[in-house]
């Protein structure tokens, strides 16, 4: 029971941050970036709303940045001072590596910052194996952690991101990932880590690693993430930039291949800039207290007041629409419960479906029944008048 806890927590926290809004069609009236990635995306890291994005739902690998969610499942699933095992096959893991040893032990927290700080493939599987029992197992909760997430074109194979059939995103739902995994303070704490020295439980071997996401101090602001990089993905990066109360996520996949290692830094940097210059916050709606009175049918009244719940401030550039459309009948039928849906205000953005805000009722109304009309006869024979 307590590895399903995480999993009905995670696919509850996600519908109350991204749903019910609708991610909105990739944005058609943007200036077009230079980008050397093949594959980016920009997101608001508060709703998930697509920015800015180039072949953003393209399917492509996503090499080491595939770390952000075996992270995110080792925090999820384990604890800091967790007594992890290294396998034969951890061990056996290629470049780049922490060179742990078979039947070597270390806690959980130390190698998650060398997962994340330093990108090492053996801890990758060390932990992977520890969390789900085997690297099938861990990968099958990073998928069910994908579909809480409502990402339906990413799958996981590998817990450290290594090539292999099956295993790719696209860089709109890494964002979304991304999005997901810095509300995580410790995930925060680890990636932030200029570095961290730990040892082998016993103190035989001890081990610094050092943070290289360079992005963290290219810009006012910077909060992360990972990088990442094998033959076939090319240069990875996903970064996180918090700066006048505006949290962006970039993603740029296939950023170039040796020797442009440097374009995945460039890329970021343009992204997140465009978001900076182009996208401030806008109050687009606020709670409706009184909205409309509707007619009800066979109901002990014959109307109902209503009200709309919610509000929103969103990041929009300049020339971006909001309208308001609302949807409601205006008759319905009893019984109708205080806080009763009864129709939604849909918001779009440029035509397409942002979110939408429930329509409630602000009282009750009873349904006619046979008490009803018998207390209606005895009022009128103990009131007759002359």
């Amino acid at each position: 029971m307590k590895k399903f806890f995480p999993i009905l927590f995670s696919l509850t926290l996600t519908f109350l941050l991204f749903f019910p809004q609708k991610i909105a069609a990739e944005p058609e009236s943007v200036p077009s970036l230079k980008l050397y990635a093949s594959s980016a995306a920009l997101i608001d890291a508060s709703n998930g709303r697509l920015l800015y994005g180039k072949s953003p739902y393209e399917e492509m690998p996503m090499a080491s940045t595939t770390k952000i969610m075996t992270c995110i499942i080792a925090l999820e699933y384990g604890k800091s001072d967790d007594v992890v095992t290294v396998s034969s096959y951890a061990a056996s893991m290629p470049d780049v590596q922490l060179n742990v040893r078979e039947g070597e032990q270390y806690y959980l927290g130390d190698l998650l910052y060398s997962l994340m700080l330093e990108s090492h493939n053996d801890v990758a599987v060390a932990i992977a194996e520890h969390i789900g029992g085997s690297v099938e197992g861990f990968a099958e909760l990073m998928n069910q952690k994908a579909d809480a997430l409502g990402l339906g074109h990413t799958q996981f194979v590998t817990p450290n991101g290594l090539d292999a059939d099956g295993h790719y995103t696209t860089a709109y739902e890494l964002g979304i990932i991304g999005a997901y995994a810095i509300r995580n303070e410790e995930f925060l704490a680890i990636t932030n880590a200029s570095s961290h020295t730990f040892s082998s439980l016993d103190g035989v071997r001890s081990f610094t690693v050092n943070n290289k996401d360079a992005f963290l101090t290219q810009m006012d602001g910077a909060i992360g993430i990972k990088t990442g990089f094998t033959s076939k993905a090319g240069y990875c990066f996903v970064g996180a930039l918090k700066h006048d109360n505006k949290t962006f996520i970039s993603v740029v996949l296939a950023s170039g291949w040796p020797p442009n290692k440097s374009y995945k830094w460039a890329d970021t940097r343009t992204l997140m800039q465009y978001g900076l210059n182009h996208y401030s916050y806008r109050s687009v709606f606020s709670p409706v207290d009184s909205f409309k009175t509707l007619m009800v049918t066979n109901g002990q009244a014959d109307s109902v007041n209503t009200w709309v719940d919610g509000s929103l401030n969103i990041l929009l550039r300049d020339d971006e629409q909001v309208d308001v459309i609302y949807d409601y009948k205006k008759t319905i039928s009893a019984p109708v419960n205080t806080g009763d849906i009864v129709g939604y205000a849909h918001l779009t953005i440029d035509g397409d479906l942002f979110t939408s805000f429930p329509i409630r009722a602000a009282s009750s109304v009873k349904q006619i029944d046979y008490s009803y009309y018998l207390d209606k006869v005895l009022y009128v024979l103990f009131h007759l008048t002359d």
